[in-house]
């Protein structure tokens, strides 16, 4: 009896144990089972069916990233990304701000190893060289990627062309400044490096020759010969007669010149135009390239004078007046050929035709200053190429209305700013918006 009674005690006890085990090993299971899901759903590709870029702000909520993932279409659960988040913090570490771009079908797994890369995407803006100040503002301006209005323009001149890679989200401010630093710093490091006996006395007169330069060829080959022409004539007294300084006296800076120069554009009495002043403009008229101020800095060792277009694409270079005016002959004929070969309809449209350059007097130069002697023949003659007015009419800025002519006015002729001290003086005023063309 006492055996059957000890039996019958530790019964109810054993089914127990045996319950309770049982309950674990099914837990066990079923967590495991949650798991292998939760591991798959994760791993699982997701809703997107094409790329996506989406902005994490700093100091975002984890929960709000992912009520904004879902939103976007990123993910189908917050909560699980969430869940995972957090399950996967310790070892993967944090979310990290900044724009991505999320790829079609990406898992929850591949958005968190996204956000936690910091491998954010990044911008660019790419300044030509030779655009003028007014032209980087507009295209910094029309950048969705940037943050904030400028406060202030830097003066023409101060902007190192070149691409600009930022993220979003960045001041345009900042954006500015970094390419005034690159100019000062690459200007630095040139100007140290200067030939002996330039006619140039600081590094804002070689800024502002170096412009002249990248305004007057694009050919890169060309620029060391450019800029000894330049050097040469400054050595001389001789004015630099440059044609690109003429419309930036009657632009500004601020819009490209839709027609030829005239006699009355070279006539006209501005502070920019090389024609009628000695010496150097008061400020550059573009903002030159790394080529363009070594150029003017190292120019290649020459008697050349003068250069005017050859027709393809390039200059033809002369050491006397007699050589350049053969020069000239050659490319009205030139020019003669492609106007008899131009289509009749075309020939039509055109416009009424300017007037024919003069070709210069059978004479040597004359040294700036001598009352006697007519002023000094003119570096790249009369003659509209390439490098001078085309070169400007053409650039505009990308996705933007070109700015709209406008006609100069006799009566109120265009007055540039007076001359700043140094590049970092003054700033040009904004300029003001343009209407867009019908």
């Amino acid at each position: 009896m006492r055996k059957t009674h000890r039996y019958r005690r530790r019964t109810p006890l054993k089914r127990v144990i045996r319950s309770l085990l049982l309950l674990i090993v099914v837990g066990i299971a079923g967590a495991g089972g949650v798991a292998l899901w939760g591991m798959n759903e994760v791993r699982a590709p997701g809703p997107l069916s094409a790329p996506t870029n989406v902005v994490i702000a700093h100091g975002q909520p984890t929960t709000e990233i992912g009520a904004l993932l879902e939103r976007q279409g990123v993910v189908s659960d917050h909560r699980l990304f969430i869940l995972t988040t957090y399950l996967t913090r310790a070892a993967r570490g944090d979310l990290k701000a900044g724009e991505y771009e999320f790829p079609a079908g990406a898992s929850i797994a591949d958005v968190l190893a996204i956000l936690r890369s910091g491998r954010a995407v990044v911008h660019k803006i790419t300044v030509p060289e030779g655009w003028t100040t007014a032209q980087v503002v507009e295209r910094v301006n029309a950048h969705p990627a940037l943050a904030g209005a400028l406060t202030e323009v830097p003066m023409e001149g101060s902007l190192l062309p070149d691409t600009y890679v930022f993220e979003r989200g960045v001041a345009r401010d900042a954006l500015i400044a970094r390419m005034r630093q690159s100019q000062a710093t690459l200007l630095d490091e040139l100007w140290a490096k200067r030939a002996p006996d330039l006619p140039i006395e600081s590094p804002e007169e070689a800024v502002i020759l170096a412009s002249i330069v990248e305004k007057e060829t694009g050919v890169a080959a060309e620029r060391q010969q450019v800029a000894a022409v330049f050097v040469n004539r400054l050595r001389r007294n001789m004015r630099l007669q440059s044609d690109p300084t003429i419309i930036y006296g009657i632009t500004g800076g601020e819009r490209y010149l839709d027609r030829p120069i005239s006699r009355n554009d070279i006539a006209a009495e501005t502070p920019y135009n090389t024609y009628r002043i000695d010496g150097l403009p008061p400020t550059p008229i573009a903002n030159p390239g790394r080529e363009a101020i070594a150029a003017v800095l190292q120019p290649v060792i020459s008697d050349h004078l003068y250069f005017v277009a050859d027709g393809s694409g390039g200059h033809a270079f002369a050491k006397t007046l007699a050589e350049h005016n053969a020069n000239v002959r050659r490319w009205r004929k030139i020019e003669q050929q492609a106007e008899d070969e131009a289509p009749i309809e075309a020939a039509a449209e055109e416009p009424e035709a300017q007037e024919e350059p003069e070709e210069l007097e059978e004479h040597e130069p004359a040294l700036a200053g001598d009352e006697n002697d007519p002023a000094p023949p003119e570096a790249s003659t009369l003659v509209q190429d390439e490098a001078g007015l085309d070169e400007l009419a053409a650039v505009t800025v990308t996705g933007q209305q070109p700015l709209e002519p406008e006609p100069p006015s006799a009566a109120a002729p265009v007055v540039p700013p007076a001359p700043a001290a140094s590049l970092t003086e003054r700033s040009v005023p904004l300029p003001m918006p343009k209407p867009a063309r019908n």
